[in-house]
């Protein structure tokens, strides 16, 4: 098993470096900073865009295998470089990269768990109501862009204020402003905050992974490993949780990853709607402005969350199929 784990961990540090590295040279060759500083007024002189550019390692009349490297060096020793505006990134995804990760842990957590129990029930109770329900409810989320799911609640939570007028549900931002209501007070209000948003993600999971989820099990229930070990004497309920749905989560674990990635896309488009300064926010707004530097941080970043879901499905690939621990 450690074998395994360690050759996936160096496969997934690969991909980290191709996929920032692509971003990077993408983003130089197509973005335009010195848009940018021509447009400032008063205008800047030909000469101090000039400075500016070399200095942020953005000129664009500098070869790029040179603004490559320079870039480069820098990410080996942890320096994303500075922004369009000559800010930190690093200081930027100090602030930022929080944000995503409380947004996309807690929606894949949830999402993928709620949606898994769903749909393993639902095998087991195939065409009665609540697989019928079950499996209107996830088509029709799988329908729903996520982006819709995201106005739908906030446009809900409006009407929900308005009807109790109280503010029950939080739908902008991460926090209230200037609140001064110490720590529990201030825990219960970004978690009013959260609620929406995670529910947009969790929401957008659910769907995929109860509809798989149900198909993968109703796959396991008609093996003959399940009727054996009932005909040994193990129960039902025992020989669908020890047996059947452990074997049926082998491929909804492989699943997780492919769909993680898709989350963080869900993610960016969810910061927007709700007003929370993440780091798919922040690449939206960073293309924009042409900030070459910005683009290719979030880009590793949202690599390693990628990689990093891929290893956890592996370590839990490895735990669930012994197959693996001796390969």
């Amino acid at each position: 098993m450690a074998k395994f784990l360690i050759r996936r961990l160096l496969s997934s540090l690969i991909l980290v470096f191709l996929a920032s590295s692509l971003a990077y040279l993408l983003a130089a060759t197509t973005l335009s900073p010195r848009t940018n500083f021509e447009q400032q007024q008063p205008p800047l002189s030909a000469e101090a865009i000039e400075r500016e550019l070399d200095h942020l390692n953005l000129n664009d009349r500098t070869p790029l295998a040179e603004r490559y490297a320079t870039w480069l060096s820098g990410v080996v020793v942890g320096d994303f470089g500075q922004t369009i505006t000559d800010q930190s990134v690093n200081e930027h995804i100090a602030r930022k990269a929080g944000v995503t990760l409380r947004l996309i842990v807690v929606g894949a957590v949830i999402g993928a768990t709620l949606g898994v129990a769903v749909g393993a029930y639902a095998a087991v109770r195939q065409y009665r109501a609540f697989d019928r329900v079950a499996t209107v409810v996830a088509f029709f989320l799988l329908a729903v862009p996520t982006i819709v799911i995201a106005v739908v609640l906030q446009v809900t939570a409006v009407w929900i204020n308005d009807v109790t007028g109280q503010q029950l549900l939080e739908y902008g931002g991460e926090y209230t402003a200037n609140l001064d209501a110490g720590f529990w007070g201030t825990l219960a209000d970004r978690v009013q905050h959260a609620i929406l948003p995670t529910l947009t993600l969790v929401l957008a999971l659910f769907g995929a992974f109860s509809r798989y989820q149900r198909n993968m099990m109703l796959d396991v229930l008609a093996s003959d490993f399940v009727r054996t070990a009932m005909a040994k004497g193990l129960t039902r309920r025992a020989a669908l949780f020890k047996h059947a749905l452990r074997t049926a989560m082998i491929p909804t674990i492989t699943y997780f990853t492919f769909t993680f990635g898709i989350l963080i896309a869900n993610a960016t488009f969810t910061e927007k709607v709700f007003g929370w300064h993440g780091m798919g926010a922040w690449v939206v707004d960073s293309i924009v402005t042409n900030d070459v530097n910005a683009v290719a941080a979030v880009t590793c970043f949202m690599a390693v969350c990628v990689m990093a879901a891929s290893f956890l499905s592996d370590v839990l690939y490895a735990w669930l199929d012994p197959r693996v621990r001796v390969s």
